[in-house]
């Protein structure tokens, strides 16, 4: 439980550090030229957490690729603003590689339980495709990028999208949508293996409003693992080593099954790195992943 505490507390600061009215701050992270379309309602609603950001290049031309940002925070805290903060080398790497990026904010556990968190991702997606010629985007060239709760959510679209089960996470979304290249940091993969699974208010527990050794079947349908098959896009996995709210394990997990469908899958665990920092925002790391990018997208 003490873990857990921490968890909430250490995303809860970053949020108010990064928080909705930091627009106009985050903008300045973003290389000079940088277009900004701020709090797009993507669900025809008034919800603030039915809002996406869009940052466009400068003066690009023709159609570009989009890197889909899903923030993290446990499914219950933070905003499209949070994690753009720490991984500002990564962020302006984006646009300076000709990249459009978008950022969704979505429901919290505390407001819905999933699938709630699944339909907005879908529903942003959808809406980024849908408009995609208002903005420049080639829909063709759709990658997504998460971290923590937000690997796990980029996770699920990426694996569910090809599954049966697609048309119960997207209704209302469309289906044509398509998934190039997931970049899931250090995100959840197996909602039973966690030490708080036999807590419903665990962070994990609240996501699907029960202990997830309680309702086994909630859990799984939950868990990114349960969606892999040999339909699913490549995969560039990161976690830190020493991360001690997110075990490394949840990703080994991911990748070997990943690489048991035969879906190309790279893992990289990041030496006495925790669960979230800099220590992700480095060159190392970034190579790595516009590699992985280029390779996919390009």
């Amino acid at each position: 439980m003490f873990k857990q505490f921490l968890f909430v507390i250490l995303f809860i600061g970053i949020q108010i550090q990064f928080g909705f009215s930091q627009e106009n701050r985050v903008i300045n992270l973003f290389p000079e030229g940088t277009k900004l379309h701020g709090n797009i309602p993507y669900n025809g609603d008034t919800l603030k957490k039915h809002l996406l950001d869009i940052y466009l290049p400068p003066n690009a031309s023709g159609k570009v690729p989009l890197v889909i940002w899903i923030h993290g925070g446990g499914w219950l805290s933070n905003d499209k603003y949070s994690d753009l903060g720490y991984m500002k080398q990564t962020v302006a790497e984006i646009i300076n590689q000709g990249y459009a990026l978008a950022s969704i904010d979505y429901r919290f556990s505390t407001q819905a339980v999933f699938p709630a968190q699944m339909l907005d991702c879908n529903r942003a997606i959808s809406y980024l495709y849908d408009h995609a010629d208002k903005y420049g985007f080639d829909t063709d060239s759709f990658a997504l990028m998460g971290f923590s709760a937000g690997g796990h959510l980029a996770s699920m679209v990426g694996l569910s999208k090809n599954n049966s089960v697609d048309s119960f996470f997207m209704p209302g979304s469309s289906r044509d949508f398509k998934v190039k290249a997931v970049v899931d940091f250090y995100g959840p993969a197996d909602l039973t293996l966690f030490p708080g699974a036999n807590d419903p208010k665990s962070p994990e527990g609240l996501l699907i409003g029960a202990a997830p050794l309680d309702r086994p079947d909630l859990a799984k349908a939950a868990s990114p693992v349960s969606y892999v098959d040999e339909k699913d896009p490549p995969f560039l996995i990161i976690h830190g080593e020493k991360d001690d709210l997110v075990s490394p394990r949840q990703s080994q997990l991911l990748n070997a099954w990943l690489q048991v469908k035969g879906v190309p899958s790279e893992l990289i665990i990041v030496k006495d790195a925790p669960h979230f920092g800099s220590m992700f925002d480095v060159e190392s790391i970034r190579t790595k992943v516009f590699d992985f990018l280029k390779n996919h997208l390009e």
